[in-house]
């Protein structure tokens, strides 16, 4: 099967850095049905950013305004999956690289069953120009 790479809007969200606040962030989205896509988070000037890839970005928006939950963005991604093979992600940032598009971020994982995603982040300068790499449109 074909990898599925489509552009994604992801919102940031700064939280302490405490033991339980990425739970207690995520509590309101689970409560009400908010499937995420991805979520990524990591140390940030003393707090930790989360990078949130909602599929419905509208109640996604919903559920942070009634919770007070500060959000930034969106901004666009790239996200893909695919069957896991030796390569998988050399392969996708091989095609950047010689579309001369650089990277500032990306996270890989097999996602067991012998399938694989990816995030891969670009300069928000450079989503479009990712998206005709992979051939899709913006979403």
């Amino acid at each position: 099967m074909a990898d599925v790479i489509r552009t994604a809007q992801y919102f940031k969200v700064q939280i302490a850095d405490k033991p339980g606040t990425l739970a207690g962030m995520l509590a309101p989205l689970h409560e009400a049905g908010v499937n995420l896509l991805a979520v990524h988070a990591f140390p940030r000037s003393r707090r930790t950013q989360v990078d949130v890839v909602p599929e419905d970005v509208t109640a996604f928006k919903n559920v942070a305004k009634a919770h007070k939950i500060k959000i930034q963005g969106p901004k666009m991604c790239l996200l893909v999956e695919g069957d896991d093979r030796s390569g998988a992600l050399g392969d996708l940032t091989d095609r950047l690289r010689l579309a001369k598009i650089n990277m500032i971020a990306v996270t890989g994982l097999a996602a067991g069953q012998g399938r694989f995603g990816v995030i891969l982040w670009v300069k928000p300068g450079d989503v479009k120009k990712a998206a005709k790499v992979f051939g899709v449109g913006m979403s």
